[in-house]
């Protein structure tokens, strides 16, 4: 199938398969032409893809993380890159928690902010 194709059936820009390819996620073949084309299995590949940009993981760990799916799950070789990605987002979460927290307190306080030099 060809880009524009891809992009319709996976609802993803052309310019981000573009982009995916440019990372070495996603594979493709050209024609004579110069025009890209894509395996049957890109559109399964594109929503893998899809998947673990929304869970949070960079375009580097996804190209390690690519080779490693069975169907639409990854090998349990690959635990360790989950629980390790999900050990710093709740770090994350727990940061941002206490800055909320922090936020939360200064407004009801109901006291102004002032800032050093005024």
């Amino acid at each position: 199938m060809k880009i524009g194709q891809l992009s319709r059936e996976t609802g993803v820009a052309v310019r981000l398969l573009r982009y995916y390819e440019s990372q070495g996620l996603l594979a493709s073949e050209r024609t004579d032409g110069g025009h890209r084309v894509y395996s049957p299995e890109a559109p399964a590949t594109v929503a893998r893809i899809r998947r673990l940009l929304a869970a949070g993981f960079p375009t580097r760990t996804i190209r390690e993380l690519m080779p490693c799916f069975e169907g639409d799950a990854l090998q349990p070789c690959v635990h360790h890159h989950l629980t390790d990605h999900l050990a710093g987002l709740e770090a994350r979460m727990a940061d941002l928690d206490k800055a909320r927290t922090s936020v939360t307190s200064l407004i009801a306080s109901g006291s102004p902010l002032t800032t050093g030099g005024s």
